[in-house]
């Protein structure tokens, strides 16, 4: 151990000597290195850039979120605009595949063809013909009243009676109904 305070002072007087001379020491390696610690901080400047951070990070998430939001309403845009398209190609196609039912026009048009032109009539039609009031004629129906008055002038336009086509009374006052 006396020898061990021998060489600490022969130690020193070498790094005397290296001093002197202006050499340097190159350390030894021997296991990792270590960093010396930081300098010392103020805690008031450390809560500063802390809380920067974190309200920069905040506003990211929020400007994230709102394109999110902004891309999630631009899909559900699209998708109603394709659904809206759909719903009246299909209320177009309904409209031109199947007329609107209407009785009265199917009558109508059995009953102005003139009896020259020879149509095949339905069942219940056909017994609309044939009643006992229809007369055969030339004359042509209106298709403001469905009566053949042969004239130009339609008689429930004029005023006239419907049945007999007198100026003088209306149909329900008719002598020929009585």
């Amino acid at each position: 151990m006396v020898s061990h305070g021998r060489r600490g002072a022969q130690a020193r007087e070498d790094e005397q000597r290296c001093e002197e001379r202006g050499e340097q020491q190159v350390p030894a390696s021997q296991g990792p290195t270590v960093l010396p610690p930081p300098p010392p901080m103020d805690y008031g400047v450390f809560m500063q850039g802390l809380i920067q951070a974190m309200q920069t990070q905040a506003q990211m998430q929020a400007a994230l979120q709102a394109q999110l939001q902004a891309q999630a309403l631009s899909a559900a845009c699209r998708q109603m605009s394709k659904m809206d398209q759909y719903m009246e190609e299909k209320r177009a196609a309904q409209k031109r595949s199947a007329p609107p039912f209407q009785r009265q026009d199917k009558k109508k048009v059995v009953v102005y063809q003139s009896p020259q032109h020879p149509v095949a009539a339905p069942s219940q039609q056909a017994v609309v013909l044939q009643s006992p009031n229809f007369r055969p004629s030339d004359k042509k129906m209106c298709p403001h009243c469905g009566r053949a008055h042969g004239s130009t002038e339609c008689w429930k336009l004029a005023g006239k009676c419907l049945k007999c086509g007198s100026i003088e009374h209306q149909i329900r006052d008719c002598p020929r109904l009585q």
